[in-house]
């Protein structure tokens, strides 16, 4: 009968795998705070592709959001896919565009910070209806805090900071 020895683990080796752990830790909320980023933006276009969605906002929002645009301010996730409703039916089509992702992570809360191009395209004149409206774009930076809870990582606080607009804004005239 062949005996084992034990397994012994050095404290140096113990030491190397819990660093190891804490960084794989952070990188893997990184990219998942980055992804969160990402799929709210692409909600932004998409959230109503196939009619009025109100549940894609517990994929993205604590249940105490709080949201600050230039349009208005809305807190608490009830209401917040009728906000975006809202907002979006007053063009026929949207892109937004997310970049330069940044995230500071402190425990179970991170600072999100993102730059943000946007291009809404205004419903076509009723007498030329197969060509397309104005366009509306604008950039600026998002940013505010998301927190992990137990359906991953999801936003308690974003705004839309703006810093240039360019054609007519929802009501038709310059924002700017």
């Amino acid at each position: 009968m062949t005996t084992v020895a034990p397994h012994h683990t050095t404290p140096a080796l113990a030491d190397e795998v819990a660093a190891l752990r804490r960084e794989v830790r952070e990188l893997r909320d990184r990219a998942e705070l980055s992804e969160l980023i990402g799929r709210y933006t692409v909600l932004l276009d998409t959230q109503d592709e196939d009619g009025f969605d109100g549940n894609w906002p517990a994929t993205v929002f604590t249940d105490d959001v709080l949201l600050h645009f230039p349009i208005g301010v809305h807190e608490g996730i009830a209401g917040v896919a009728e906000f975006h409703h809202r907002a979006k039916l007053r063009f026929d089509r949207t892109i937004h565009l997310s970049s330069n992702h940044q995230v500071r992570l402190d425990g179970d809360r991170a600072r999100l910070r993102c730059h943000m191009h946007a291009t809404h395209v205004h419903h076509p004149a009723p007498d030329t209806p197969d060509r397309i409206g104005a366009l509306f774009s604008i950039g600026g930076h998002g940013e505010g805090e998301a927190v992990r809870t137990p359906r991953g990582w999801r936003i308690r606080e974003w705004g839309f900071h703006l810093a240039w607009a360019d054609g007519p804004g929802p009501d038709g005239t310059p924002v700017l």
